[in-house]
Formats: structure tokens, sequence, C-alpha cells
């Protein structure tokens, strides 16, 4: 499948504006997951963040870091820890 100049600017124009918006604390959903994420780090100059599962599990400590393009929503974080 061959991807238009026009679908990677449109990509590219995605990943700014969520860098652009994104904040600390931010929950987010990413691609290839139904799991909410809660954005914990951000380096916008290369354009990734740290994310952890959302609601946090003091027990688990999984933080991996994801390309700011794997952001595919970002919603509100329930304050209810039991979801």
């Amino acid at each position: 499948m061959k991807v238009s100049k026009l679908e990677i600017l449109k990509k590219e124009n995605k990943a700014e504006i969520f860098s652009e918006r994104l904040y600390k604390g931010a929950c987010v959903k990413i691609k290839n997951s139904q799991k909410t994420f809660q954005v914990i780090g951000i380096n916008p100059q290369k354009k990734i963040c740290w994310v952890r599962e959302w609601p946090y599990a003091s027990e688990a400590k999984k933080t991996f870091a994801l390309e700011m393009c794997q952001i595919t929503l970002q919603i509100f974080c329930s304050k209810k820890l039991s979801e």
C-alpha cells in the first residue's frame, strides 16, 4: 500500500497537536490497546512520553516510553480508582 504525502502530513500534524496539548497527568488511549494510560513525563523534542496504566496500581511499576504518534485519544482521567 502506497502512502501519500497528504497522509504523512496528516499523521505528523496529529502528532504535533497531541504534543502541544499533552500534559503530565493526562489520560490517553494508545494504538492497539483498549486500556487507559496516564502520562507521567514528556520529551517534546524527541516526541516521546512516558506512560503507565490507569488507574495506577501502587504495586505495579510498569512505566514505558511511547512515541506521541502512538496516542489516539486524550481523555478525562476519572478520579475513581475502582473502575
